[in-house]
């Protein structure tokens, strides 16, 4: 099955050089040397695609018994195996980087997200150099390595043109790499790189754009590339999906196919998938449906306007996960017509956490309003079914459909002390070396696997060495021993969670976990000390689903796990354990670098792109200055300056009809504009926008005034003003408004681009900020719905 580790000394890598061997003569017609060999792995090495997709439960896909129709991954199972206890972190970053380095995510810097990274040494989101990744091992064993699609690793304050780049995903190992990094990004109209290099998509959703097609059509072209130039040398492929991460975007025919599949609600989807799952042996026949989380009401007690919504969302989240499944289809389709997927290792693993929760109780039409705290009518939602899953939304179902795709397990994403929040259903096939076919494997088994897997399948030695640095042991167990067996002993025998506070230990089929904080709730919520957290015990070799609590009935054994906890804690970099907020997202306080610390001023230049949020000064809720020099021809000129954000939230300085304008864009739900009325001269032109901030709380409105060459040309009131977060994914760019357009006052792509020259742009602060008055929760919410 997989071969013996070759022993050449790939142990350290790069790979030492060897002596020139051969003979030498001042006269190269009487040497004889031995012929170039280039490096390649051991012979037998295969293939290896790694799929991941986003934010999806044990209980969504169609594999498991749920409700996404996903044929690919069936056919993965089909020729391979499906293992029903694979385990993630609960979160997006911290399972990457484990499943990347075969380390747990603490071991690796990275034990929450980039954006609250801390100083402590299993926070602070930089991936040590004594942690090599997988693409690294296998780039520098001979292989082709590339990644396309979501790369949320790289530590927040790194994401610009200045880097370093040594953790973007070139720098990890990948060869090649087209995708983004982030946490999400607008499917219709992503922020895309090549590289390092910013790129721009090759259309519009008009004109039939979407990024999970386009990753996937870079994957197939690389692929083929490879095969042509260097069909001896095996690849290494991840695709790592933005779906079905929020927003769920999706072209309407995949939406139709769903439509009036979840009148029935959640409750009777979450029984009809249970059911499912018995039969098709995904979990015992005595498995228990856990109940409702708090908040979480039964179906039968909402409205009508509640149940058409809430379908409706559900509708477009089952169509996403479709549509994403189809692309790997198209993935296997092509190693089949290359007539390699005999001989490749394909890894599917559907979800790099639980269901998310994020879209709160009620869900919402667009996400930055809720991650701004800004409440919104559900009727406003119902005017607008129909546009959902399209690009004038950014929409995120509610958590009773989180709860519900994570059947039978209590909990969600972000909740890694029960399995609603790490469950996560994978697909394994090798069909020349693996002879199972659609079979279920039981045994435990947790991200940190996979790196371990694919070097026993490829014959490599897990390295102790990598560019001259010692690496930490790989923790993660190979599921190779598996692949033949289906009743081999669990090797991955003890496992810790933690996540936020939320935390957990596994061992030998017991449980003892703790849930500290619950993801959809805001407000000034009170969170208890460490010490007086409520722990659950249970033993899962004969309670599946975690639904039976037996703390009570057995302390000592409870206790036994807790200990046991804090030794796997102490051993990985766990502690200290933190649930703080407004200390972590205040970079100072939490000990990261911030690009704009300290500063209240910060001039831009044309070709200046790509600029995101928080690398950025912050307009929000200040009085503040937008300064621009520019160029008009003679002719005029028409055009973006600079723009911030998006069109569900953002702010815009551009020229229409040759005068200057003004455009603050509120969530989608309220545009007010300045200026447009008075022509600029000819020649260089002086454009300043200046906002007097007018409140006492974020989000209050003020007057913005126009000035050209330092006479006032414009006025006018701004009632509401965006509180916290412009975008997501959307960036900050001089000299056009990139991907969606944060006013259709002008239009969207290459067209928007200023037509005159601009010679700089300046952004002056004003020291009126009221940003600190945004309650800890919210930030809480907004920097980890983002994820």
């Amino acid at each position: 099955m997989a071969q013996e580790p070759e022993k050449t000394g790939r142990e350290i890598l790069p790979v030492p050089d060897s002596p020139s061997k051969g003979k030498m003569s001042l006269d190269a017609r009487k040497a004889e040397f031995s012929a170039i060999e280039p490096l390649r792995p051991p012979e037998g090495a295969p293939n290896v695609v790694v799929v991941l997709i986003d934010d999806m439960g044990f209980g969504a896909p169609s594999v498991t018994g749920g409700p996404c129709n996903m044929p690919a991954m069936q056919k993965i199972f089909d020729a391979g195996l499906l293992y029903n206890r694979f385990h993630t972190t609960a979160l997006c970053s911290p399972t990457r980087q484990a499943l990347l380095t075969g380390r747990n995510h603490h071991s690796a810097g990275m034990g929450s997200v980039c954006e609250v990274a801390t100083a402590a040494p299993g926070n602070d989101s930089v991936r040590p150099n004594s942690v090599a990744t997988i693409a690294e091992v296998l780039r520098l064993n001979g292989y082709c390595t590339g990644a396309v699609g979501k790369m949320h690793q790289t530590p927040c304050w790194e994401v610009s043109m200045s880097g370093p780049f040594d953790r973007w995903p070139t720098g990890d190992g990948f060869e090649k790499f087209f995708g983004f990094v982030c946490g999400e990004t607008n499917q219709w109209a992503p922020t895309l790189y090549l590289g390092n290099s910013p790129v721009e998509p090759w259309g519009t959703a008009e004109e039939g754009y979407h990024v999970s097609e386009d990753i996937v059509d870079k994957a197939i072209g690389w692929i083929n590339g490879t095969r042509v130039m260097t069909p001896d040398k095996p690849f290494f492929l991840y695709c790592s999906f933005g779906a079905t991460h929020a927003p769920h975007h999706v072209p309407q025919e995949y939406i139709d196919k769903y439509k009036g599949k979840f009148d029935k609600g959640w409750d009777a989807v979450r029984e009809e998938t249970q059911a499912k799952m018995k039969k098709k042996g995904m979990v015992p026949k005595d498995t228990v449906l856990t109940a409702h989380p708090d908040g979480v009401v039964n179906w039968d007690e909402l409205d009508d306007t509640q149940k058409k919504v809430y379908a409706r969302l559900m509708e477009v989240y089952a169509a996403f996960a479709e549509h994403t499944d189809a692309q790997v289809m198209r993935l296997i389709d092509t190693l089949k017509e290359l007539d390699i997927f005999e001989d490749t290792l394909f890894i599917y693993i559907a979800g790099d956490n639980g269901a998310s929760a994020e879209g709160t109780l009620d869900g919402t039409f667009n996400e930055l309003v809720s991650l701004n705290g800004v409440d919104t009518p559900l009727e406003d939602t119902l005017k607008r079914l129909d546009e959902l899953g399209g690009p004038r939304a950014f929409n995120h179902y509610p958590v009773g459909w989180a709860h519900a795709m994570n059947t039978p397990f209590q909990w969600t994403k972000q909740v890694a002390s029960h399995f609603g929040g790490t469950r996560n259903a994978t697909a394994v096939s090798w069909p020349k070396r693996v002879k199972a076919r659609g079979e279920i494997r039981q045994q435990f088994h947790h991200v940190i696997d996979v790196v371990p897997t694919i070097l026993e399948a490829a014959g490599l030695p897990q390295p102790y060495m990598v560019d001259g640095v010692a690496q930490k042991p790989i923790e993660g167990v190979s599921m190779v021993y598996s692949f033949d067996d289906a009743k081999a002993e669990d090797r991955h025998v003890t496992q810790y969670f933690e996540m936020f506070g939320n935390r957990g230990i596994y061992h030998e089929g017991w449980t003892a976990v703790t849930k500290h904080r619950t993801p959809w709730e805001l407000g000034q919520v009170q969170l208890p000390p460490f010490h007086e957290d409520v722990w659950e015990l249970y033993d899962t070799n004969k309670d599946w689903s975690q639904a039976h609590d037996l703390s009570k009935e057995m302390p000592d054994k409870l206790r036994e796990m807790q200990e046991l906890f804090m030794i796997e804690a102490s051993k990985y970099n766990v502690f200290p354990l933190d649930d703080r907020t407004a200390e972590r997202f205040n970079a100072a306080i939490a000990g990261r670098p911030d690009l704009a610390r300290g500063r209240t001023t910060m001039t831009f230049y044309p070709g200046m792109t790509h600029l995101t949020e928080n690398t950025v000064l912050n307009v929000k809720n200040r009085s503040h200055t937008v300064t621009a020099e520019v160029e008009i021809p003679e002719e005029g000129a028409n055009g973006v300056i600079i723009a911030q954000g998006g069109r569900f939230a953002g702010w815009s300085l551009y020229v229409k009809d040759g005068a200057a304008k003004y455009v603050h864009n509120f969530l989608d739900l309220e545009y007010s504009y300045v200026g447009g009325e008075t022509k600029l001269p000819t020649g260089k032109v002086n454009i300043r926008y200046h906002f007097n901030f007018e409140g006492d709380k974020p989000g209050a409105g003020g007057t913005g005034t126009i000035h050209v060459n330092d006479k006032k040309v414009a006025e006018g009131k701004i009632s509401h003003t965006v509180p916290f977060i412009f975008s997501a994914d959307e960036t900050l760019d001089v000299g056009g408004d990139l991907a969606l357009p944060v006013t259709d006052d002008y239009p969207e792509g290459e067209r928007n681009k200023f037509s005159g020259k601009i010679h700089w742009v300046r952004v002056d602060l004003e020291e009126d900020d009221v940003s600190h008055l945004e309650p800890d929760d919210q930030k809480y919410h907004r920097i980890i719905a983002r994820q």
